[in-house]
């Protein structure tokens, strides 16, 4: 349905904490091998040591791994070690301006970051899915500063992504409970969320 929409890439969501849309390790690695390219795979996980990134990418055989967690910078070089073959996407979750003293920390390690609104050090551990905006203005602040690419997540919906778009102008943009209802992936939000997206582009 996403690609037929129109995605660039697709989401396979593992194990989380919170957030809708997660998957099972196995389904996603039946799912990756009948994506078309060009477009990617994203596997997000959750795991924060290296090599346990490195077994679930391996189990999973996406094109990109997408690292939920904020994890120790130790771990981010030595995952560009073990998976150099990968594209690692690094989510800074952007609860305030402190959001860009994490460039430096893992540029040298990722190919990409994503600005996302999740709650990390929460009671309540949110690492995506929120279905929230975040300051904007820290996330053109981060592209501006940031010598990578970087993707715009967090409550991004087709009423809303025109506007993120022309005050962020990130690289790509990514969303999971924007296009949904009651749960589950709604066609007519897709379309109409990819067309806002080319407008806006």
């Amino acid at each position: 349905m996403a690609i037929e929409a129109g995605a660039d890439a697709l989401g396979l969501v593992a194990e989380m904490p919170s957030g809708p849309g997660p998957i099972s390790d196995a389904e996603i690695a039946a799912i990756i091998p009948s994506v078309p390219p060009p477009v990617s795979t994203f596997l997000l996980t959750s795991r924060t040591r290296a090599a346990d990134i490195a077994n679930h990418i391996a189990l999973t055989r996406p094109t990109t791994v997408q690292i939920v967690s904020h994890i120790e910078e130790a771990e981010s070089r030595r995952l560009s070690e073990l998976a150099p073959h990968v594209q690692r996407v690094q989510v800074i979750h952007v609860e305030d301006a402190s959001a860009l003293d994490l460039i430096p920390v893992y540029a040298p390690y990722v190919h990409a970051f994503l600005l996302d609104s999740g709650r990390p050090n929460a009671a309540h551990v949110q690492l995506g899915g929120t279905g929230k905006t975040h300051d904007w203005e820290i996330s053109a602040a981060f592209v501006a500063a940031s010598p990578l690419p970087v993707f715009l997540a967090g409550g991004l919906k087709p009423e809303n992504v025109g506007a993120a778009i022309e005050k962020v102008r990130p690289f790509g943009v990514d969303l999971c409970s924007g296009v949904r209802t009651d749960g589950k992936l709604d066609r007519a939000k897709l379309k109409r969320f990819v067309k806002a997206v080319w407008s806006a582009a």
